[in-house]
């Protein structure tokens, strides 16, 4: 069998806008390392004052806990009240927009940027993802690009998030499905 992937024909910049110049993107590389990937417990207001220095529209009241890899935080918006667990990635490549009182979870990973596998240059295919108010995102949840996760909806720890959550439901699996409402009685207490 022939192989017609070629990564020589990969092109970096293509389909790829950083936002940015390249000085900001390294001045926030140093900031990220020395405010959030670091083990060191930083407060939430100190980062999330240092993400709106950087572009990033953040809301009241958030918590950032530790070791939390943020890609572009000119591509961020996180809304009032909410929570980025240890250890989250958010690969921002394109807006990655997080509504209020949402929790993400440790090790979940936000990506908003792929590459189209199907293409022999392998170039980018990249696209939003929102996370309306009240969401949950489990640990080690994995969301795909262009997806929207619905407001007050949950996603089961470990599960892969192939296409959009509607609101209120619990979603679980590899590639997760629809489970059942979040709420008793299908509605809030």
């Amino acid at each position: 069998m022939k192989t017609v992937i070629r990564n020589d024909l990969f092109n970096s910049r293509k389909g790829y806008e950083r936002g940015k110049p390249f000085l900001i993107f390294a001045l926030w590389q140093l900031v990220k390392w020395a405010f959030f990937k670091t083990v060191f417990p930083w407060p939430s207001f100190v980062k999330a004052e240092l993400l709106r220095i950087f572009g990033a529209k953040i809301g009241r009241g958030i918590c950032i806990k530790p070791q939390v890899n943020i890609h572009l935080p000119w591509k961020l918006e996180i809304d009032d009240h909410a929570w980025i667990g240890e250890e989250a990635f958010i690969l921002n490549f394109e807006l990655i927009r997080i509504g209020a009182h949402v929790c993400i979870s440790q090790r979940a990973f936000l990506c908003a940027g792929n590459h189209d596998y199907r293409d022999n240059a392998m170039s980018y295919r990249n696209a939003a993802i929102t996370v309306e108010d009240g969401a949950w995102i489990g640990a080690q949840v994995f969301v795909a690009p262009g997806l929207t996760v619905g407001c007050e909806a949950v996603i089961s720890a470990g599960s892969v998030l192939l296409s959009d959550a509607k609101a209120q439901l619990i979603y679980a699996g590899n590639p997760a499905q629809p489970k059942g409402s979040r709420w008793r009685n299908g509605q809030r207490e």
